[in-house]
């Protein structure tokens, strides 16, 4: 459930096959960074659109995941289904992902038919024509694919559960893939709505990676996205909530064999470059459970092997609250509130003690390795771009960011235990269900 979201982001090289990166803004609103990258003949192209189920009402849950589906189905120009077939028949392939905060479309392909997809990006921004047939047929889809990852995954049902009760405003509740009730009931006019409300240049962001000339690319940009107009667009909702004034639990059962908890607290995030204090709970999460030198890794899983999982998540990017979650599951004969405890332990050692020297260098280099494979990546190199800027930030901060990463110190660690052991947790716990655990039984 919780993939780890960093704050360092990645190293800059000095290597020549990273040349020119263009940040520019078109006339009509969208935002197009390209950055040269000219190790193998592959780009790969991202177009965020900055909207997500924060941005839905109550009884519309699922409006911009739904929308993702039905952008494959086809235009005058791209019929339904010729999306996808037509990237494959290119070399490339091509997906997408909704959050609660924004939509992106992603293609890789050989960097001499980028031009061709980038084309029909263009031409779906605007030309989107589905029909009422492939509207219900897709929603069948989505609706099995809730029952998947949610009603039957225990995590996802937790998840979903704890937001619940964390939040208080109806939108930061929302699932992303939306409510049962509301997938039943949702029409295909509402998403024809939502797709001219929020599908327009103004509202997207697009990031190439790979090798190109950035400056033909720009242009080939221009040609085919400058022509595009734009629209007003809804103004943006205040998404941050207070922190919890009292701690929180629920629980739920589920076909699950071992029980699993979640904990989640609310705590600062990166707003402006120099805020200090997520630096530091990003490398508090990554001195517990970032890497197989990490705290958890070595005393719980591998150690007293009480834990068949314990994670820390810190996400501090972005529009919606910044969090630091714990989780983590007890090996078998090991109950919840112990591996909870044992968990909670490691952190109320940190807020006293800090981390000494040698250990803190050992994550230090471990975390550069990370990024260093990381930058192996155009995609990741894409992703992390597209993260920084979402965020209000700028890709150039890349620097800046790693800089001060590495240079948090013991006590800044310190501190930020005490800020998570200081503020109030919403904790979900799984239970096997009787008869799953009976079923288990030899």
């Amino acid at each position: 459930m919780f993939k780890r979201i960093t704050l360092i982001t990645c190293l800059v090289a000095s290597s020549p096959a990273w040349a020119e990166t263009l940040s520019h803004t078109l006339l009509n609103g969208m935002k197009v960074i390209i950055k040269e990258d000219k190790r193998a003949p592959v780009a790969v192209s991202r177009i965020h659109y900055n909207v997500g189920s924060a941005d839905e009402e109550q009884g519309k849950t699922g409006l911009s995941h739904a929308l993702e589906h039905l952008m494959f189905k086809g235009t005058s120009k791209v019929p339904s289904g010729e999306f996808s077939r037509r990237v494959s028949s290119l070399g490339g392939s091509d997906n997408a992902y909704t959050k609660n905060t924004a939509t992106v479309y992603f293609e890789t392909v050989a960097a001499k038919n980028l031009p061709e997809v980038l084309k029909m990006e263009a031409d779906r921004m605007v030309n989107l024509n589905f029909s009422d047939k492939d509207f219900l047929n897709e929603m069948s889809v989505i609706r099995e694919e809730r029952r998947l990852r949610t009603e039957d995954s225990p995590s996802g049902a937790l998840y979903e559960k704890l937001l619940d009760s964390m939040y208080q405003k109806h939108y930061n509740r929302a699932p992303v893939i939306g409510q049962m009730a509301d997938l039943n009931t949702l029409k295909a006019i509402d998403l024809r709505r939502w797709y001219q409300q929020w599908y327009v240049p103004n509202n997207a962001t697009l990031v190439v990676v790979g090798d190109v000339n950035a400056t033909e690319t720009l242009k080939t940009v221009t040609q085919l996205f400058g022509g595009l107009k734009a629209k007003p667009l809804p103004q943006r909702r205040d998404l941050n909530e207070a922190p919890r004034s009292q701690a929180a639990t629920v629980s739920i059962e589920h076909n699950t064999r071992q029980p699993m908890f979640m904990s989640l607290y609310n705590v600062p995030k990166l707003t402006k470059i120099n805020d200090a204090e997520p630096y530091a709970l990003d490398m508090l999460s990554t001195v517990l459970s970032g890497n197989s030198s990490s705290r958890y890794s070595k005393k719980l899983l591998r150690g007293e092997a009480v834990a068949l999982s314990a994670n820390t998540y810190y996400s501090g990017l972005g529009r919606d609250n910044g969090m630091f979650g714990i989780t983590g599951m007890p090996a078998e004969g090991v109950s919840v509130e112990k591996l909870h405890n044992m968990m909670l332990d490691e952190i109320r050692h940190i807020a006293k003690e800090g981390v000494p020297e040698a250990e803190l260098e050992i994550i230090r280099r471990q975390y550069i390795t990370d990024k260093i494979y990381e930058k192996d990546s155009i995609a990741n190199q894409a992703d992390l771009i597209l993260t920084l800027e979402s965020a209000g930030l700028s890709y150039r901060d890349e620097d800046e960011i790693e800089r001060r990463n590495l240079a948090v110190t013991s006590q800044a660690i310190q501190d930020a235990a005490k800020t998570v052991l200081n503020g109030f947790a919403t904790t979900g716990i799984v239970n096997p269900r009787s008869s799953a655990a009976e079923g288990a039984k030899p």
